[in-house]
């Protein structure tokens, strides 16, 4: 049903429709990893995801009668606003049956696009069902997320982009939550380049497609800011497809994805959400399994919560020890604090926060604690404060 003739077919139905997006090498990335890493920038398209390829696809083969009756699709965000953007520019009535805690931007910008939301339940599975069941009683037609021929096909138009521009590339890496992305871009690229090397990625919280692929079995569950591949159940054509074309499934822990974030925004500044840094987290995590080979990255999406990217950056900067907690221990007599920030602000450090701690601390009742938030270049320069405290006859220590 999926081949390369199907998915050179979505590309001519897309051609027009959809941004061919830039597939660039990252010269920095390259030398961080070791390989030499291309990436596909799908968070550039409109909806900021390549999730309105396969829905530009699905919808342009509707029949009269569906487009008169309309079209229903469960999503976390991305394939929301693929069908609501593209049910808008055909005239077609769309309504969205949404998880209860999708983020408020991709739920706002789906509405944006005309599209009637629903928010429901905790999961994909409580949308999709409820997504099924209103499809049943308004007679609508059901646009599923990635278990549909004409979206993953659409999807696929990615990797022919990819080979097109970088014929000779040894691997592809693909973040993958119902596989329909993986499926669409393996199969192309398994058609054109039989020898590559096809690597899908998952969150190690919604590991579904993983342990199907490995025949193994992870505790998945609970928050993750890869909520774009938090898929708890693959899909059936999927993971057939999955089976026969890729080489090898990998997981990545929230941590490694948060770092990717931070890594594109500061490199490539390009903002990408956690399942668009799926890809490059399982680059950084395992560079030997990628070293001196010529790859394929895609970021998938970009739709990701001001907030949460806030909250991303910051532990990213405690992680690259440019934001340090430090406490320093001194003699409660007047000037010690000016003391303390003089000697910080001589080390070329910038104080961010300061509590000046008598009542919660162990020390002796003529001593006072302080503790500093400071902003560093990174580890050498923690530690070049704190022996510039120690030098000034003050006890300092970084707190972990």
């Amino acid at each position: 049903m999926i081949d390369l003739q199907t998915i050179r077919a979505a590309a001519q139905r897309l051609s027009g429709q959809v941004l061919e997006t830039p597939f660039v090498e990252s010269r920095t990335l390259s030398e961080i990893t070791g390989a030499q890493v291309f990436l596909k920038f799908e968070n550039l398209q409109f909806t900021a995801s390549f999730k309105e390829r396969g829905a530009c696809n699905r919808l342009a083969q509707l029949t009269a009668a569906e487009r008169t009756a309309g079209v229903i699709a469960m999503s976390a965000g991305n394939h929301a606003q693929g069908v609501a953007y593209h049910a808008q520019k055909l005239g077609v009535r769309a309504v969205i049956v949404m998880p209860q805690f999708t983020p408020a931007v991709k739920v706002e910008r789906t509405r944006g696009f005309g599209a009637e939301v629903v928010l429901t339940g905790e999961t994909l599975e409580d949308a999709r069902s409820h997504a099924l069941a209103m499809a049943r009683e308004q007679g609508l037609t059901f646009v599923h997320p990635y278990d549909d021929p004409d979206v993953i096909s659409g999807q696929g138009t990615i990797g022919l982009e990819m080979l097109q521009a970088v014929p000779d590339l040894d691997c592809l890496v693909i973040a993958v939550g119902g596989g329909g992305l993986l499926a669409g871009v393996a199969t192309v690229a398994r058609a054109l380049r039989p020898d590559i090397d096809i690597v899908g990625v998952q969150t190690r919280r919604y590991p579904a497609m993983f342990d199907a692929f490995k025949g193994t079995h992870h505790d998945g569950g609970g928050s993750t800011i890869a909520e774009g591949i938090a898929v708890g159940t693959p899909g059936t054509l999927t993971e057939a497809i999955i089976r026969r074309t890729v080489n090898d499934m990998l997981l990545v822990d929230e941590g490694d994805i948060e770092q990717a974030i931070v890594m594109l925004l500061e490199i490539e500044k390009t903002l990408v959400e956690g399942a668009g840094a799926a890809s490059l987290a399982a680059v950084l995590r395992e560079p030997a399994r990628f070293q001196g080979r010529k790859l394929g990255l895609v970021l998938c999406g970009g739709n990701i919560d001001p907030l949460l990217l806030a909250s991303i950056i910051e532990r990213g900067m405690v992680r690259a020890g440019r934001l340090a907690r430090v406490r320093v221990s001194a003699r409660d007599v007047p000037g010690v604090l000016a003391t303390i920030t003089r000697v910080v602000a001589d080390a070329g450090a910038n104080i961010d926060e300061v509590h000046h701690q008598r009542a919660f601390t162990t020390l002796a009742a003529q001593n006072v604690e302080i503790q500093l938030v400071l902003q560093t270049r990174g580890r050498a320069h923690i530690e070049t404060v704190l022996s510039a405290l120690r030098a000034a006859g003050l006890h300092a220590e970084e707190q972990k």
